[in-house]
């Protein structure tokens, strides 16, 4: 039986986001990014979110919790994309 015990803090809302490792965005959609979190595409589940991130043209990403009411992160899990593409040097 779960018991919340009086004092103690509780969320509310936790939102899955999908974050660049190395630029530190979150993606917005649609190959958007953004910087602020509270402005990223939220994903329903863990799963969906890493799915997802697998298929994006990054590198290296990370699944975080973002709590909203906190501003806290929590690194869920990491991966790989399929890599940006390739820019041919001029």
């Amino acid at each position: 039986m779960l018991a919340i015990l009086p004092g103690v803090v509780t969320c509310q809302t936790m939102n899955i986001l999908i974050e660049n490792a190395e630029s530190m965005e979150f993606l917005a959609g649609n190959n958007e990014w953004t910087k602020k979190a509270a402005a990223a595409k939220c994903f329903g589940r863990t799963q969906t979110a890493l799915e997802t991130a697998k298929k994006e043209l990054i590198g290296k990403f990370n699944i975080v919790a973002y709590i909203p009411d906190t501003q806290q992160m929590i690194n869920l899990e990491h991966g790989r994309g399929k890599g940006a593409p390739e820019v041919a040097a001029a």
